[in-house]
């Protein structure tokens, strides 16, 4: 095991769960950013591990984070900034884009951003949940696209997919804040969202732009080295997705989502 194995610590979260504890959006978090220096680096290992976001911590007792799609670095992303607070358990987390309030909330965990914060989406109307339910991953065109339906309007219930449909290995974004907070902002209403597979996302409104971004968080792999994460892919479910760990291995989070 080289240097780089030893220090390059990764912690593998799932973010915006279902209430049964499945489905969520992977997030991978590195505590200790000073192993990635410069934008080049990290990029590049966020390309390496291949999850819709990487997040590298430069400072943790502040929540200084920079995060990354395998293939762009983004000013805001609402799924890491979720799992972040959780994981690190902070009041604030501070991304490129400005300071990001957090709370937690019994299982939920919230932050609060502003609309404008959101990169630029397609957010398209369908006519039901089916139509949704429908579309290929990804459909044709271009731009990143977002796209929903009433489930139950008077309730505020919304089923949505996600697809970035740019030239890198994420052809659909399980659960997105950021896209989540953009429509929360156009209908101006709390929503509660289902999206991709099965994951959850709450959203609120606040005045001026604010919205508020909520969902369950669970640690899916403990921080482990680069080299063990590797040996541990045969953990990987034929979805894709990281089996949970036991409950035992899961104690060390206090306020950890509680699986069936």
């Amino acid at each position: 095991m080289n240097e780089r194995d030893v220090l390059d610590i990764i912690d593998v979260l799932q973010v915006f769960c279902a209430g049964d504890g499945r489905f969520g959006n992977t997030l991978g978090v590195v505590r200790d950013a000073r192993r990635y220096p410069d934008r080049a680096s990290r990029q590049a290992r966020a390309d390496e591990l291949g999850y819709s976001e990487t997040v590298f911590v430069d400072d943790e007792e502040r929540g200084v984070v920079d995060i990354y799609t395998p293939g762009l670095r983004l000013p805001f992303a609402g799924h890491p900034l979720v799992g972040t607070a959780w994981l690190l358990d902070l009041d604030a987390v501070r991304p490129p884009a400005g300071e990001v309030w957090a709370r937690h909330d019994g299982e939920f965990t919230w932050i609060t951003a502003r609309a404008e914060w959101a990169p630029p989406r397609q957010l398209v109307q369908y006519a039901s949940p089916a139509e949704v339910d429908a579309l290929p991953a990804p459909p044709p065109g271009e731009g990143w696209l977002y796209a929903w339906a009433w489930e139950d309007e008077a309730a505020g219930r919304v089923r949505a997919r996600a697809f970035p449909r740019r030239d890198d290995c994420i052809a659909e974004d399980e659960a997105t804040g950021a896209a989540a907070l953009l429509l929360t902002d156009r209908l101006g209403r709390a929503l509660n969202i289902t999206q991709g597979q099965g994951s959850q996302i709450l959203t609120a409104p606040g005045p001026d732009g604010i919205v508020e971004i909520g969902g369950r968080v669970r640690l899916a792999r403990p921080a482990v080295s680069a080299s063990a994460s590797a040996e541990a892919e045969p953990a990987l479910g034929s979805s894709g997705r990281i089996a949970p760990l036991r409950r035992a291995e899961r104690s060390r989070l206090p306020h950890a989502v509680t699986m069936p």
